[in-house]
């Protein structure tokens, strides 16, 4: 589970982030700070792994804090979200290695995409255990994961490598929720069923609903 703190003086847009993020049973917001102190001190208090940080907090600029966090905290990822569009903020943000820079206000399908793709970086790095230089590139950004040579066949949102990972898994045992093949590949079940249903676009995959003693029923999938 990865841990959250969100940087943001009004407490209403705090919750409208924390309410995007519960979409994500992979991550769980630990805190939420209204100033620059309280994140510096929510930083050392709860050791999150992400922080979304706003630039204007009423006692420091945000961006003026990505100095010290990278000094004290080198290993928290960070993304802004803030109604700045300065090019010098921005240029500094991608300086101290800031993960997305969004700018207000946040349409929720580009805020959803973004934190999927964060965490399917994050799993990638996770899942392969030998590193070459097409994972690096991928995971600087420097290459699609599809390779070198981007697949014109394929909708957006849909990469080879991830493809591939949800194809071995139906192959290996037939019938699974979006959730389990999530769980499986290192992936959102929101990333997994994009998969699946692109799948059963192609007529690769079919989908079943099955209905279980107790419960809601569940649409299982399988290789044609």
């Amino acid at each position: 589970m990865l841990k959250v703190v969100i940087a943001e003086d009004d407490f209403r847009v705090a919750n409208i982030h924390e309410r995007f993020l519960a979409k994500f049973t992979e991550m769980k917001v630990v805190g939420k700070a209204l100033n620059a102190k309280q994140t510096m001190d929510m930083l050392r208090e709860k050791h999150p792994d992400l922080l979304l940080l706003d630039v204007y907090l009423p006692d420091e600029l945000g961006s003026d804090l990505l100095a010290d966090i990278r000094a004290q905290f080198p290993y928290v990822d960070i993304m802004m979200i803030t109604a700045a569009a300065n090019k010098s903020l921005i240029e500094k943000a991608l300086h101290y290695g800031v993960e997305h820079y969004f700018i207000k206000p946040v349409a929720m399908d580009h805020f959803q995409q973004t934190i999927e793709k964060y965490l399917e970086k994050r799993n990638l790095l996770q899942s392969e255990e030998l590193v070459n230089q097409q994972l690096v590139d991928i995971l600087f950004g420097n290459r699609t994961q599809e390779g070198t040579v981007k697949d014109q066949s394929l909708p957006k949102g849909i990469d080879m490598i991830t493809l591939g990972k949800v194809k071995a898994v139906l192959k290996e045992n037939e019938g699974f929720s979006a959730e389990q093949v999530g769980n499986l590949i290192g992936a959102s079940r929101t990333t997994a069923r994009r998969y699946l249903e692109y799948l059963i676009s192609a007529n690769e995959c079919r989908a079943e609903v099955e209905y279980g003693i107790v419960g809601r029923p569940e649409r299982k999938y399988y290789l044609k």
